[in-house]
């Protein structure tokens, strides 16, 4: 490979990076071609992008980002490399993992990831990242414990098994009269 091949994907990898908030490093060595193409479509089909790079291409890219330091992850790059890359939901590379993994015995194996800057670094922290939550799911779970107070007042008023349901009900019977 030239060196204006390896600027080239220095620079694409360096692109990623910056565009996905989410990525992970995997050592998937021993793994065959077709063990390879099928974890590959496992991560098309789940919406991320996995990709084999040389340890020190991912480096290079790693120090070119700016805002976070990344030389903490600079000690799992060595032997196989492969990185998931993730635009919308940080833990969907975890679970794409988890989920190969119960066909071929514990590999692929999780060197780092990344989480909207925040570094994991070993395979000891694969349940936790398949654990997190999404933004969305975050939302979700505030907006419906935002909700829950407002719908048992409601419910309360409404029933007529208390003196002020009863009121209520007696008022919008009078009302429709």
């Amino acid at each position: 490979m030239t060196r204006e091949e390896k600027a080239q994907i220095i620079d694409e990898l360096s692109a990623k990076f910056a565009d996905n908030a989410h990525f992970y490093i995997t050592d998937a060595s021993g793994f065959t071609v077709e063990q390879i193409n099928n974890f590959r479509r496992l991560c098309y089909k789940s919406g991320v992008e996995y990709r084999v790079y040389k340890n020190t291409l991912i480096r290079k890219a790693l120090e070119r980002q700016e805002g976070t330091d990344y030389s903490p992850l600079f000690k799992a790059l060595s032997g196989f490399s492969g990185v998931i890359f993730s635009k919308e939901v940080g833990n969907t590379p975890a679970k794409v993992i988890t989920e190969f993994r119960k066909k071929l015995e514990g590999r692929p194996v999780l060197k780092a990831a990344s989480i909207e800057s925040a570094l994991f670094i070993g395979d000891e922290n694969l349940k936790t990242l398949t654990e997190l939550k999404s933004k969305n799911e975050l939302i979700g779970e505030v907006i419906s414990l935002l909700q829950s107070p407002a719908k048992n007042v409601v419910s309360a008023l409404l029933s007529g098994k208390n003196k002020l349901g009863g009121l209520v009900k007696a008022l919008e019977e009078r009302g429709t009269k």
